[in-house]
């Protein structure tokens, strides 16, 4: 169980770093990083693990270092999934009570959520979440939290993310390699909107853009609920790659450009300045334009942007998203990319630190977009063990209630402990607060 003084611990596999991470609510509720280290990610490409070996002696390596900083050893962590075949689909689901008269419970949710893991998909493809996104009872539409209600039939629309089985288990194998055990795995977009977004954006309506190296990570909240999610397959490593076939230089000598002197917008980008870049063993050096090193950036983000749109527009919510746009993620410290994103879409944007749930006293560098997704990771850990406590009360009362209508034996339920720690697991992995605020 999770208490507020319990370190949580998780790591982010993302396509250019892995980051392990470790931290503690204070009594403000505020995170305290305890540990943190982060390694060049090797072995992924557009967030699925192509290189077992690579990938396990960098969490290796993060791990004991950000362990070591925190001054305890952690054997259990959440992780992020990504990667470029995650998709987004929407299911109704119903079931039809016994009596008009009985109220409405969260065995009925659970219920209706257990049935959306059973829809067919396919081969190879395996359910990450199921967030259900309104209730229907009776026909009465739009319900937020059907508990308490009285009705026969009970329907929810459901927002249902779809990913593959094979990435899900080479995630596995690589933290188990690192002798860990993965407690829970988060599908990343949502961590990092947990650690970027506040409940006001989430009600008004919102759209939050991850933009990773491989991956650009999106999700969708009108009136605190997730609408849509969805993982666009390329980010600022495609534009690197632009850059370096573009100028013919390294990759890393692309990327150094992109971060020092690359501008999303090509047309305020100075015509005069240039860049030289020294040449290759020994070779002319080069110089480079401010203003075509802009129109590479420029064309390639432009892509992204545009597949975005087409997710958002998709969702059906554009129109509602009356907190616009915000971008985090190691890409979105672009220059002149809010500028363009806002040109692009029409929506407001700003950039997405995950300070807001920081402690005071952080290390700046945690405070910074590549770190959103880590934070964010954290937090909804101990969203899991509080919801892990509540499941264990909610059963806990349950047997207690059934001990109680027995003879008096002075023996437990047989029954009642064998189903107690399978329905606490299936009850904390099905239902989510964050998406019925009970």
């Amino acid at each position: 169980m999770a208490h507020k003084d319990q370190v949580v611990a998780a790591i982010d596999i993302g396509t250019t770093k892995i980051v392990s991470i470790a931290g503690k609510l204070n009594e403000k509720g505020k995170l305290e990083i305890m540990g943190v280290s982060r390694a060049e990610s090797k072995g992924v490409k557009r967030g699925t693990i192509l290189n077992i070996e690579e990938t396990v002696n960098a969490i290796q390596r993060t791990v004991d270092e950000a362990w070591k900083q925190a001054g305890i050893n952690i054997k259990e962590v959440f992780v992020g999934i990504a990667g470029q075949y995650i998709k987004s689909i929407r299911n109704r689901g119903y079931i039809n009570r016994d009596s008009y008269d009985a109220e409405i419970t969260r065995e009925d949710i659970y219920a209706l959520i257990m049935d959306m893991h059973k829809i067919p998909i396919d081969t190879g493809e395996e359910i990450i979440h199921v967030l259900p996104q309104s209730f229907i009872v009776d026909n009465e539409h739009g319900i937020k939290n059907p508990v308490g209600m009285n009705g026969k039939r009970l329907e929810a629309n459901f927002n249902i993310v779809i990913g593959q089985q094979a990435s899900a288990k080479n995630i596995e194998k690589c933290v188990g390699r690192a002798g860990l055990r993965i407690t829970d795995l988060i599908l990343e977009p949502l961590a990092s909107a947990e650690a970027t977004l506040t409940e006001d954006e989430k009600e008004a309506g919102v759209v939050l853009i991850d933009i990773g190296g491989g991956t650009s990570d999106l999700v969708v909240y009108y009136d605190g609920i997730i609408r849509h999610t969805a993982v666009i397959p390329f980010g600022g490593n495609v534009v690197t790659e632009d850059i370096k076939k573009g100028c013919s230089i390294l990759l890393r000598q692309a990327e150094m450009l992109k971060r020092q002197f690359g501008s999303a917008l090509g047309e305020i980008a100075p015509e005069d300045k240039v860049v030289t870049i020294p040449g290759i063993s020994g070779r002319e050096p080069k110089e480079i334009s401010f203003k075509s090193l802009a129109y590479i950036i420029q064309s390639r983000m432009e892509e992204i942007i545009d597949a975005a749109l087409f997710e958002i527009e998709g969702s059906g919510y554009y129109d509602r998203l009356s907190a616009g746009v915000v971008l985090t993620g190691g890409g979105a410290l672009l220059k002149h990319l809010n500028q363009l994103v806002k040109f692009k879409t029409g929506l407001d944007v700003r950039i997405g630190y995950p300070n807001e749930h920081l402690a005071a006293d952080t290390n700046p560098e945690i405070n910074h977009p590549t770190y959103s997704t880590a934070v964010g990771l954290i937090l909804k850990g101990y969203e899991y063990y509080e919801r892990e406590q509540r499941a264990e009360s909610v059963l806990n009362e349950n047997i207690a209630e059934e001990e109680s209508e027995k003879e008096p034996t002075g023996e437990k339920t047989r029954d009642s402990k064998n189903l107690f720690e399978n329905l606490k697991k299936t009850i904390t992995k099905l239902f989510d607060d964050e998406d019925i605020k009970m």
